[in-house]
């Protein structure tokens, strides 16, 4: 039986990961980071974190992400998190997508669990 060839997006990564970007870029999210996990973690493949400046733009931006990726028959495993707290996790499995406000993106620097084992 031949085995199904993962698609790729344009960015290299999983095509999962190349329409997640989109659709948080389309709503202006900023600073958007993709890590790449694989072999690292044994809770996703990807991580993708992304700012927004205010509570209005982060619903805007995880509304943007679950339309997009619904479009290609991609559907959340769970979904965590309120514009109003700052911080929205969508979880897709492969990846799992954090959305923050700027000040709490920076007070929780989960980026930094994956920057030093990049270095």
């Amino acid at each position: 039986m031949a085995q199904k060839k993962e698609k790729k997006a344009k960015t290299g990564y999983p095509e999962i990961v190349g329409l997640a970007v989109e659709a948080v870029e389309a709503k202006m999210g900023r600073d958007v980071k993709v890590y790449d996990v694989r072999g690292r973690s044994s809770i996703t493949d990807f991580f993708l974190v992304a700012s927004a400046a205010s509570g209005p733009q982060l619903k805007a931006i995880s509304e943007s992400v679950s339309v997009g990726l619904k479009k290609n028959g991609i559907h959340a495993h769970r979904k965590g998190g309120e514009p109003d707290s700052g911080w929205i996790v969508l979880d897709y499995i492969d990846l799992v997508i954090h959305l923050f406000q700027q000040e709490k993106r920076e007070y929780y620097a989960i980026e930094e669990l994956w920057e030093e084992k990049d270095r």
